[in-house]
């Protein structure tokens, strides 16, 4: 199964590079040169890293496989990362074909470290008609975690097991409490975020559904009978059981799952209706947040954003509230304090470079935000991480 891309799991392979950071975090100068290379889903191969090697997807769903001790690891490659020196790698498109971003020193090339059969591995097989399954984790996030938003090409489920979960989905701002299930399909732009005061639990799903889910499915918020949390219940375990047989029972599972929401789709569980005002309200949202993701080492404010938009301070601050009980502004705020976190996580600036790379007036302001938001001051963070 392919794991996620984090520092704890790509431990011992290279580390994980900030795709925010300029160049997204690949080093620049004359001795270092980038291609790009592109791959199919013919023969593909092995290669070893002779030195630190700087790898980053281009297009395309892309799978890193990466060998140790005769052992290959899969990773869902959606961030730039930095192989450590004699790692063996190989780049394997999730469907057809994909392109990746390589950065070596001048006169250095990958050696060919022999050919890469074992694709299958790292695929859930499709037995019950059910399409591909993509990504599948069970996640405990912090008060104030925030996801910046994303859409692919895939179906998406978010069942959250305990707290309560904020999404917003093209705009619409929905609350998951415990026990309660949504579904985003294919190209429908979705962020989530918690509350300061409310940690999460939750499990996402990726996958394709080859029967095409009704549309009657999305915007829409369910609520599991005792039946269907069972079948949840029964998923969850086999992730950690992972034997011979967990991939059937996972898929079993998300199938059925899946059909008792059908089979019910048209009772109880009312779909909220999206008038054409709203719809264009929802677009104005979603813009804002991709701009904001997009622009979080400018200096940002309302007013900033809001002409970005192409709407007024006041209708962007009624939407925003309406939508996702939320100011823009604390949510600019949130998305700078989020960033700021990992760039501590990533140890390479000082909490005055990141005050002034985010834009806080002063090393002050940004340790006093930090602190009423996350509930310790950054370098209470930083030593947290060094002691685990």
């Amino acid at each position: 199964m392919i794991q996620n891309l984090n520092k704890q799991s790509f431990n011992g392979f290279g580390k994980i590079l900030r795709d925010s950071l300029p160049n997204r975090g690949f080093p620049k100068g004359d001795e270092w040169v980038e291609k790009v290379r592109y791959f199919s889903s013919g023969e593909l191969f092995f290669y070893r890293a002779p030195c630190e090697l700087y790898l980053d997807f281009e297009i395309g769903m892309t799978i890193l496989a990466v060998r140790r001790k005769g052992k290959t690891v899969y990773f869902y490659l959606d961030k730039p990362v930095c192989l450590a020196p004699e790692t063996e790698f190989a780049i394997v498109p999730y469907q057809d074909e994909c392109s990746v971003r390589l950065c070596l020193p001048k006169g250095v090339e990958p050696e060919n470290a022999g050919k890469f059969s074992a694709r299958e591995n790292f695929r859930i097989s499709d037995r019950l008609h059910l399409g591909e399954i993509y990504t599948l984790f069970y996640r405990e996030e912090e008060s104030g975690f925030l996801f910046k938003g994303e859409s692919h090409s895939m179906f998406e489920l978010t069942y959250v097991d305990r707290g309560q979960l904020h999404c917003v989905v093209d705009g619409n701002g929905y609350t998951l409490k415990q026990g309660q299930l949504m579904l985003f399909t294919p190209n429908q732009w979705h962020m989530q975020y918690t509350d300061l005061n409310i940690t999460a639990r939750f499990l996402t799903v990726a996958f394709d559904f080859e029967s095409d889910l009704p549309i009657s499915l999305s915007n829409r918020v369910f609520d599991l009978s005792s039946a269907e949390a069972v079948y949840l219940k029964q998923l969850l375990n086999e992730i950690d059981t992972n034997d011979d047989y967990s991939s059937d029972f996972i898929r079993s599972n998300l199938k059925l799952l899946l059909l008792s929401v059908l089979r019910d789709s048209g009772g109880r569980k009312k779909r909220l209706k999206t008038p054409l005002a709203l719809r264009n309200e929802n677009i104005i949202v979603s813009r804002t947040l991709q701009c904001i993701a997009e622009h979080v080492y400018d200096k940002l404010s309302v007013e900033s954003v809001a002409k970005e938009v192409s709407v007024s301070t006041s209708h962007l601050t009624a939407l925003f509230h309406r939508q996702m009980n939320i100011s823009p502004g604390e949510y600019i705020r949130r998305v700078k304090l989020e960033e700021s976190k990992a760039l501590i996580r990533e140890g390479k600036m000082n909490f005055s470079q990141i005050a002034a790379a985010l834009h806080y007036s002063t090393i002050h302001h940004f340790s006093r935000q930090f602190k009423d938001n996350f509930g310790i001051s950054p370098s209470e963070y930083a030593k947290s991480l060094r002691d685990e």
